[in-house]
């Protein structure tokens, strides 16, 4: 079942306009009697088209349900700005691993700083990515893309927004500790005392050493993803593999 996003919804059901509107008629051809997923918030209806008016899909509500595919935790990723086109494909998996927000960072060894004028059109890309994946994987809710921030920004968002910081560094010794610390991470979430959780991933040329002292002074838990070296864009997914593994319900 087509899977789309609204933050409308009323007692006589919900429409939907936009692009998606256009997409549902033009592209997937849907008409009168057909069925869609919308999500909104938690929750997800199931909705029968009922008709086309002033460029809007009308649909009746058919039956509501909790989403299922989110996370008991919400994950940000603080993403290391990578070369090219890498962050466009850490986006779409991330979000389909079930990351709840990403913030890409202007780090040290960031082979690519942007001026605030592509930042915002990049951002908007990025966004629009976010949505697609969101969709095609079924999650309940758009995980957010915002505007990239320097190192030491982001380290001070991660602070205020998430009750632990993980940091994995390909000069981490020994895999005991990593699993230790995901098995806290995992009894904190189940009992209520973690919810949410920030992730530092670097750029293709690795983290310098003053940031993960940065890290490490705002209580970052430094992990081993194991004994070989990840590419970037490697080391974002595997993470939110492992997490999204060990704490999915």
């Amino acid at each position: 079942m087509h899977h789309f996003f609204t933050d409308q919804i009323s007692d006589k059901g919900i429409r939907i306009g936009g692009q998606d509107a256009k997409h549902i008629q033009q592209v997937l051809r849907l008409s009168a009697g057909d069925m869609i997923e919308v999500s909104c918030g938690e929750r997800v209806y199931s909705c029968e088209i009922t008709g086309f008016e002033n460029d809007e899909v009308v649909t009746v509500i058919r039956d509501i349900s909790d989403a299922a595919s989110e996370l008991p935790v919400r994950m940000t990723l603080y993403q290391g700005l990578p070369k090219k086109d890498k962050l466009e494909l850490i986006i779409q998996k991330t979000v389909e691993l079930g990351v709840s927000r990403i913030v890409p960072v202007m780090m040290h060894r960031s082979v690519v700083q942007l001026t605030n004028d592509k930042a915002k059109k990049r951002t908007d890309r990025y966004q629009s990515i976010a949505e697609a994946a969101a969709k095609q994987s079924k999650r309940g809710v758009i995980p957010d893309v915002i505007e990239p921030l320097s190192m030491g920004n982001a380290v001070e968002h991660a602070k205020k927004e998430c009750d632990i910081i993980l940091l994995p560094y390909e000069n981490a010794k020994g895999m005991d500790h990593s699993r230790r610390v995901v098995d806290l991470i995992r009894k904190g979430v189940n009992e209520g005392t973690v919810h949410s959780l920030g992730i530092f991933i670097g750029p293709e040329g690795g983290f310098e050493p003053s940031e993960v002292e940065l890290l490490r002074q705002a209580g970052a838990e430094i992990i081993s993803l194991g004994n070989r070296i990840l590419r970037t864009e490697t080391a974002a997914i595997t993470m939110l593999s492992v997490l999204g593994f060990m704490l999915d319900d």
